[in-house]
């Protein structure tokens, strides 16, 4: 009979119970003791709703306070030298490597982000030097695993691979080749899975999620020297990869010495058959059959037909599962009583796809196909629901050319013209488009959309923070001004409570970064606009204030990256549907007199395959779907888009092609180290390098920005910097945001003396 296991589950709780008590924590709210025990209280809960729906083997080791990449460093040693005061590792040299502090509370840079493969979560980058001493270091996995057992638990601990770890990681100091740390580190985890073997751990899952990319020579030997030295350390290996094919190393995982192996059923599709005459009939074969990325309810009868064969012959060598950790998913679908009757009957969150495997493994067992026919029926008449298609988007979309998505003049063309309607200064400053959101907003927010404050109100108050929003703005001298985005939640949820064939969950939150949770919208039909979504409040914003304000709106790859989306059409086609509605906005944005127009792609780079040989096709459809949502203006209309965490030596050809006339980047954390893409590619347009991390509580001093643009102008022709934060200021407080643009402000016009 198959045993039914989990990769990861959400760290967060049901209703953000983690965030709440981190952010408490960092405020002196809570005591760390405090702290420790909302933790235990959510992994309790986590366990007991997983096995609960059945799941026999816990996942242990995949709640992180932050970031479970950093935890893995925490574990082995590996924390800069800066957020350190002594050779002990505590929770708080924990945070202050994500948040950019010293052991004595001043300020540091925190350790870089970025984006987990082709995920919208973040994780820390670890940071290795050449002469970089590995050691067991943290203990909280062993602990977690002896809380796991005292509840009755069968633990499978999570541990991140070394191999990936290492190739996660950035060099500090002088280049050099990481997997020459291999040898070092391999003594550690040697450790770490001996110290499980002593707990009465049988099972460890190892993931090394670089099997899907395409890897070189020295990575695929580094794997097989990792897992030879991992072998017979009195535990199980359960070789555990996702997010993509592994079809090209089918040949080296034969060769690894495991127990077992998970494969990823749903990224790409696998020949069943063919994964189980990969393993031998004595290791597990770990079948990723139910999408831990997505919200839909499965089609159990079709998985059952896929699986039966291979069921019945490999009986308890047969492993059920997600096909990743379900990280990526909101956590329970019976806490939305908002949702509609028939859209609900579409969804399964964490705990429900937890009780697919069940109704799976039980189906299996017993041949009794009813009840999984029942609860896939749903799954086929979403298909040819009439809710679902709207024949005038399709229309629509099938019409669209290669003129749609290209602006009348060229750059260089345009920018003359801009430059008369647009009397700019040298080194223009601006942000990056929101501002801080009081606990009045938000407070606000919460009792209209609870029916206890008018309409009329909630306007009045969202008025008044816009107007002194741009009082604000003015005081500190910035040059081009932005709305704040009171009004809005989330810069992805907000637009889709505005378009046509989006739904939203009132609990459907999923973890983006440390305490930074975000509710992506489910995109369930066609795509369209049916009234304009920003027009009134910029418009407004405009009218009280002599200096240009820019529209501010989300584009369309980071719309579709940060959604929920439809598993019914291709990418492409949706990613147009949300750029025609985005197009129409863009248009009324200019004809209210909005000549500066902000379109967002933070998740641009996320959205590319992990396979090298994929990335042309999504990025030649990526750049045309941002064409489309701004080539509908004059040339005198500036589009501007942000980007930001994001490795740009391998698409900036793509950046340059999407023909923004100003693109805003995230900088600073990387000391202006991203900037050397645009130098060798001599990228032709405007650039805005992010001057200070807005991640991180600390104000930045003037001579640290100075410096930064120093550095960008030895890079960038000085005409052609922007001045502004790397992202948007939501979270910051006012006092940090007020002092930190003032010091923008006011390096810009130093510096504005000395480049003259």
């Amino acid at each position: 009979m198959a045993t039914i296991h989990n990769l990861g589950f959400p760290r967060i709780g049901k209703k953000r119970e983690l965030k709440c008590a981190l952010e408490r924590y960092w405020a002196g709210k809570i005591t760390q003791s405090a702290l420790i025990e909302h933790g235990k209280t959510i992994r309790a809960e986590n366990w007991a709703m997983q096995a609960e729906a059945g799941i026999e083997l816990i996942p242990v080791g995949d709640f992180a306070w932050y970031d479970h990449v950093l935890s893995i460093s925490m574990l082995v040693g590996a924390i800069p030298s800066r957020h350190r005061d002594n050779e002990t590792l505590s929770l708080d040299t924990h945070f202050r490597v994500g948040r950019g502090q010293a052991p004595t509370g001043s300020a540091c840079a925190a350790s870089e982000m970025t984006k987990w493969f082709n995920t919208n979560y973040h994780y820390i980058v670890p940071e290795l030097t050449k002469d970089q001493v590995f050691q067991l270091s943290w203990f909280e996995l062993f602990e977690q695993v002896k809380e796991a057992q005292q509840l009755g638990h069968t633990a499978k601990p999570v541990l991140l691979g070394p191999v990936t770890y290492l190739f996660l990681s950035k060099c500090i100091g002088e280049e050099f080749d990481k997997l020459a740390l291999l040898e070092r580190l391999l003594p550690v985890y040697r450790q770490v899975l001996s110290s499980l073997a002593e707990l009465g751990v049988e099972w460890v899952q190892v993931d090394e999620p670089i099997l899907a990319l395409e890897l070189s020579g020295d990575y695929r030997q580094a794997l097989k020297i990792s897992f030879n030295a991992l072998a017979n350390n009195g535990v199980k290996l359960l070789l555990a990869s996702y997010f993509d094919s592994v079809f090209a190393y089918f040949e080296d995982i034969a060769s690894y010495p495991v127990e077992g192996v998970h494969f990823d059923c749903i990224s790409s599709k696998q020949d069943i058959h063919e994964l189980d005459a990969l393993l031998s009939d004595q290791q597990v074969l770990s079948l990723g059959v139910i999408n831990g990325r997505n919200i839909w309810r499965s089609n159990l009868e079709e998985i059952v037909e896929q699986i039966e064969a291979v069921a019945t012959k490999r009986r308890e060598y047969l492993w059920l599962a997600p096909s990743c950790s379900l990280l990526h998913t909101p956590v329970d679908l019976e806490q939305e009583d908002r949702l509609d009757n028939e859209l609900k009957t579409w969804l399964a969150f964490s705990k429900q796809k937890c009780t697919e495997l069940t109704m799976l493994k039980n189906g299996l067992a017993t041949g009794d196909r009813a009840a999984i026919v029942a609860y896939s029926a749903p799954v086929k008449a979403r298909l040819n629901s009439n809710r679902v298609n709207d024949r005038a988007v399709q229309a629509r979309v099938a019409t669209l050319a290669a003129s749609d998505g290209t602006r009348c003049a060229t750059f260089s063309q345009r920018i003359k013209k801009q430059s008369k309607s647009l009397p700019l200064p040298l080194l223009p400053t601006t942000t990056i488009g929101s501002f801080p959101q009081t606990q009045t907003i938000r407070d606000a927010r919460r009792d209209f959309k609870a029916g206890v404050m008018s309409a009329q109100d909630y306007h009045n108050k969202l008025a008044l923070e816009i107007r002194n929003t741009i009082k604000e703005q003015e005081a500190l001298g910035l040059d081009v001004l932005v709305h704040g985005e009171a009004e809005r939640n989330d810069m992805v949820e907000y637009f889709g409570e505005l378009l046509r064939g989006f739904a939203f969950t009132e609990f459907g939150w999923v973890q983006s970064y440390g305490s930074r949770c975000v509710k992506p919208p489910i995109i369930w039909g066609d795509v369209s606009r049916s009234k304009p979504m920003t027009l009134e409040w910029t418009q407004y914003a405009q009218s009280l204030t002599t200096k240009r304000v820019k529209g501010m709106l989300t584009g369309p790859v980071t719309i579709l990256c940060w959604s929920f989306i439809r598993d019914d059409i291709d990418k492409p086609t949706l990613a147009n549907q949300i750029a025609l509605a985005l197009r129409d906005e863009v248009v009324d944005l200019q004809n209210a007199g909005i000549q500066i127009i902000q379109i967002d792609e933070p998740a641009f780079r996320e959205g590319m395959p992990l396979k090298a040989s994929q990335w042309q096709t999504y990025l030649n459809w990526a750049a045309y779907a941002f064409r489309v949502s701004a080539c509908g203006v004059n040339d005198e209309t500036q589009i501007h888009t942000h980007m930001c965490y994001s490795d740009f030596n391998n698409i900036i050809e793509a950046i340059a092609d999407m023909d923004a006339d100003v693109i805003t980047i995230e900088t600073s954390r990387s000391n202006m180290a991203l900037l050397d893409a645009f130098e060798r590619f001599e990228y032709p347009n405007d650039i805005g390098p992010g001057v200070y991390d807005i991640h991180s509580p600390n104000v930045p001093e003037i001579t640290w920005i100075k410096e930064l643009i120093h550095k960008a102008a030895k890079k960038i022709p000085v005409q052609r910097l922007w001045v502004n934060p790397d992202c948007g200021l939501k979270t910051r407080d006012w006092k940090e945001t007020r002092e930190a643009l003032a010091n923008m402000v006011e390096a810009a016009k130093e510096l504005r003396t000395e480049f003259k």
